[in-house]
């Protein structure tokens, strides 16, 4: 049986712009020129809010319930436009190109507005939109006020994650069609079962009316979780029309107009006795919201204010978690969604603390790393870390590369979406085992290891199996992929499911056999129900020159986490690898930047600081393997490496150039030497 990956490979996939149907209508969209404007007449556009007159739906990872009313993101623009590449009307031709060129037939009336753009300035500037009390839609403390030790080492930073595009290869896209009675949907997506509740909600639309099929998904990092304008108008268009209609991002939208990550401020202050043991921990986190909720950033600065204690022990805290709004679009998770964000700045405030006190950083690591389980006082439980960073310090060879090289290191937690479960549907009929799953893949290959687990679980071999696409006719409900929970959740519901095919066999014909198996027919849906968020540890080790022009040289990129049982050996390194690219986007080239008016400065792919592969590093990766509780008895990893890779190349910069690193991306010219008088 010929793998996914490999299919995908040798271009054997069918993707959302692969599909071709009889009728086919191509939709397009007049986007807002401003970042911050009232709408004051449009014509020359096919449809507008006074037709298509829908919010969107919070849905997927992050999303939040309820908000204002006056918050939510309208599938076209109503009175205000919120940032630049904001849909304002729609067009449509059964002509691609066609539609293409009526997005200039369009024409819009704006009166300009000042825009709102840095989100440290937000609150104190006039409210967005009238009727809005204030321009901070989450404003809350975690943990108890304290007064710190007279005695006590101060460190004080300010610390800041700018915005990121996601940038998958493949854009965001849609085909929808509608026979009279029933909505299909197909869709480049984590998650079938949240498009088709976003779209239930969105559209007043009974859910048994809904069907979404996910195609062959090109990445997604988070972007693909949840529902957009777009995915909505081509719904509505389709019902309008009774024909499909297609929509496909282009790149130069994707940039300014899907949900970007990334996007905090923190400002914190870290306390600790002379000898390096922290005392506690106060100050404030910030998240570009962007215009609308919609996205994840109600969700984001609480998260992220939760998980600040990293994985030492702190006894003291008392944060503010604040998201605000700006004229940008609206924010959502991008690999990691809040954890590498959390993990920066506390890894960050405890280099500052070594510098200070004189202090090997991975030995003042090993002596607030937490010798015990316990819950910390912004409310996450913190694991036992000391054993694992003792190891971690061994397999990473710490010692090899301290005092000989600039190296970086970073001891990190990862939180796992492992809350709520998921479903998986294993059906067998014709000697073929059919297998679907509410998360669904974007590239992890979850084919891979399904299969190997129903090896385990059925005896039955991998020629027999076909893991299918999401298929919300299929499967009763589901979650989604991201978080990285899949191995974790996903990957136990397909072993529940086994074993309970296993019993029908048994319980009907005495005994199991894999001949049994495939001569019969059988079915079972099971949705394995988690009400806990699990954890793991993980650690990096990075080197890095720099010459004197500013260019970052990244040599060595080292990891080690603990995946508890390993499903697929191969596909961990290649998270590993993947992901740390990312990061070392994050901190050297990648970010969505803009000007005083709210105007985007990065429109294309090739001004977006993506990285090329002459700049990627030799990778090594480690696993250490503590069982986890579930079935599976994995651990996730696809997040680990955009958590400490951040960290661990900041410091190494840092050590090269002997300039504070306190924010990614950082600015080649900040780097070059200084010159001497």
């Amino acid at each position: 049986m010929v793998e996914l990956s490999e299919k995908l490979v040798k271009g054997e996939g069918r993707f959302v712009d692969d599909i071709q149907m009889p009728g086919m209508l191509y939709l397009g969209f007049a986007r807002s020129q401003y970042a911050r404007a009232r709408i004051l007449r449009i014509s020359g556009a096919q449809l507008t809010h006074k037709e298509v007159n829908f919010d969107i739906a919070e849905v997927g990872e992050g999303a939040t319930e309820g908000g204002s009313e006056l918050l939510k993101h309208p599938v076209l623009a109503k009175d205000y436009a919120g940032y630049v590449g904001q849909p304002v009307a729609a067009v449509y031709s059964d002509d691609r190109y066609v539609a293409e060129d009526l997005i200039d037939s369009v024409d819009i009336e704006y009166e300009p507005m000042k825009a709102i753009v840095d989100p440290e300035d937000s609150i104190s500037r006039e409210e967005m939109y009238p009727g809005v009390k204030s321009n901070a839609i989450v404003d809350r403390y975690f943990g108890d006020d304290f007064t710190p030790d007279s005695t006590d080492i101060v460190i004080e930073r300010k610390m800041v994650n700018r915005r990121i595009a996601t940038n998958p290869i493949e854009p965001r896209g849609v085909v929808a069609a509608y026979d009279g009675n029933k909505l299909t949907v197909w869709v480049s997506t984590q998650s079938a079962h949240a498009i088709k509740e976003g779209l239930s909600e969105a559209l007043k639309m009974e859910p048994d009316r809904i069907r979404v099929v996910q195609v062959d998904t090109g990445g997604a990092f988070g972007l693909k979780g949840g529902l957009f304008p777009e995915y909505v108008v081509a719904c509505y268009l389709a019902m309008k029309e009774k024909r499909p209609v297609k929509w496909i991002e282009t790149r130069r939208e994707h940039l300014l107009a899907s949900r970007p990550g990334r996007g905090a401020v923190a400002k914190l202050k870290l306390f600790a006795k002379k000898d390096g043991t922290i005392t506690g921990l106060k100050g404030e986190v910030i998240v570009d919201n962007g215009a609308f909720t919609g996205g994840s950033g109600e969700f984001s600065p609480i998260f992220i204010v939760k998980q600040l204690a990293g994985a030492y022990h702190l006894p003291n805290a008392y944060v503010r978690a604040l998201s605000v709004l700006t004229n940008k679009a609206p924010q959502g998770p991008y690999r990691g969604a809040g954890r590498p964000e959390a993990m920066y700045f506390i890894e960050r405030l405890m280099d500052g603390l070594a510098d200070k006190l004189k202090m090997d950083p991975v030995e003042l690591r090993l002596r607030n790393a937490a010798t015990e389980t316990y819950t910390s006082p912004l409310g996450f439980q913190v694991e036992k870390s000391r054993p694992f960073l003792e190891s971690a310090i061994r397999e990473l060879n710490y010692e090899k590369y301290k005092g000989k090289e600039n190296v970086g290191f970073a001891l990190l937690i990862l939180y796992h979406a492992t809350f709520g479960g998921e479903s998986a549907r294993i059906k067998v009929e014709d000697g073929k085992v059919r297998v679907w799953t509410g998360g669904n893949a974007h590239g992890q290959r979850h084919d891979v290891f399904i299969k190997t687990l129903l090896n385990e679980e059925l005896g039955v071999s991998e020629d027999h199996v076909e893991v299918m696409k999401g298929d919300t006719d299929m499967l009763a409900e589901g979650v989604g992929a991201w978080g990285s929970r899949s191995s974790m959740v996903l990957s136990s519901a397909v072993i529940v499911a086994a074993r309970k095919i296993r019993e029908q066999i048994e319980k009907k014909q005495g005994k199991y056999t894999v001949q049994a198996l495939l001569a019969g027919k059988w079915d079972h849906y099971e949705y394995f129900n988690y009400d806990r968020m699990e954890s793991s540890l993980g650690a990096n080790l990075v080197t890095a020159d720099v010459d004197d022009y500013g260019r970052v040289k990244v040599k060595d990129c080292l990891s080690y986490y603990d995946l508890g049982r390993v499903l697929d050996p191969d596909n961990a390194r290649g998270q590993n690898a993947g992901g740390a690219v990312q990061g070392i986007g994050q901190v050297l080239s990648e970010e969505l930047s803009f000007d005083e008016d709210g105007l985007p400065l990065i429109t294309s792919i090739s001004d977006a600081g993506v990285l090329s592969a002459d700049l990627v590093p030799r990778f090594d990766i480690k696993f250490h393997k503590s069982e986890s509780p579930l079935p599976s008895k994995a651990k996730g990893v696809g997040e680990a490496p955009t958590i400490g890779v951040p960290i661990a190349l900041s410091r190494a910069i840092e050590l090269a150039t002997g300039k504070t690193i306190l924010e990614t991306p950082i600015k080649p010219e900040y780097l070059l030497p200084v010159e001497k008088e």
